[in-house]
């Protein structure tokens, strides 16, 4: 396989492992380019980005099975940010936010065994899950290690710099 094949591979890899399409893979790409050269690991800062998703924070906290579903359940305004509602899965949590589910949305089917199901459950170390009221705060930084696909970063970021 060519350097570009590998390129476009692990770009491919990380776009679905996201579940985002070309466009919007493409904005977070760029604007970490720009920070290239101001920030320590432009790796990281990816990575930073694309968890921080609500989307991507739902899916975290177990409060969805894939996270096709948590962008669904989030586009459906299922879930508060800070007391207000967001249906944005794009939207950025920052440290220190809470995610929880709407009281009124509780009641739903989808969310009818969820206590017995994340009770085994482990959030990643950067969020707090309260299993009992189905909420989670965001309290520190993702790492790279949070992703369980190895994907080869500094070859997107090459990938695109063509």
């Amino acid at each position: 396989m060519s350097e570009y094949g590998k390129e476009l591979k692990e770009k491919q890899k990380l776009k679905r492992f996201y579940g985002l399409r070309e466009k919007q893979f493409k904005k977070y790409i760029e604007a970490v380019l720009e920070k290239r050269g101001k920030v320590e690991d432009a790796s990281l800062l990816l990575i930073d980005l694309l968890e921080r998703r609500l989307d991507n924070v739902v899916f975290r906290l177990g409060l969805a099975k894939s996270r096709r579903e948590a962008r669904q359940l989030v586009s459906h305004s299922h879930f508060l940010v800070n007391e207000k509602p967001v249906n944005i899965p794009s939207f950025k949590v920052k440290k220190d936010d809470i995610v929880c589910l709407k009281e009124t949305k509780k009641k739903k089917p989808v969310f009818q065994n969820f206590s017995s199901s994340l009770k085994n459950y482990q959030a990643p170390n950067w969020l707090k899950l309260d299993k009992s009221k189905l909420e989670g705060k965001v309290v520190g930084n993702p790492s790279a290690e949070e992703i369980t696909s190895a994907v080869d970063i500094p070859s997107i970021f090459e990938f695109y710099s063509r």
